[in-house]
């Protein structure tokens, strides 16, 4: 390393400025109420401390919501009604585009 670098950046280290600014790396409190800011914190403290990307592991988890819930697999028979209903009647001229 050349040693009038090594030098300067020594000086730097010393007065605790930052060679780029005087901008805070973290946040000064460890917690937030923000949930997405605490999940990314916590996911790169454990990216960071295990060398193992975390994050999509835990972002493609598979969640409580999602087990369940309001999808049911039926056939399309059960689904979509056959024939006409009272508001299409078979006697009904169509409209070129919708009116209402």
């Amino acid at each position: 390393m050349d040693p009038d670098h090594a030098k300067r950046l020594l000086e730097l280290a010393r007065e605790g400025k930052s060679t780029d600014n005087d901008a805070e790396a973290f946040l000064k409190k460890p917690r937030t109420r923000d949930d997405l800011a605490e999940e990314l914190g916590e996911s790169a403290v454990t990216s960071m401390t295990s060398g193992e990307d975390q994050l999509s592991e835990e972002r493609d988890a598979e969640t409580a919501e999602e087990r369940g819930g309001p999808f049911v697999k039926t056939t399309a028979g059960t689904e979509f009604a056959e024939g006409t209903d009272e508001s299409n009647i078979e006697e009904a001229t169509r409209e070129p585009f919708p009116t209402t």
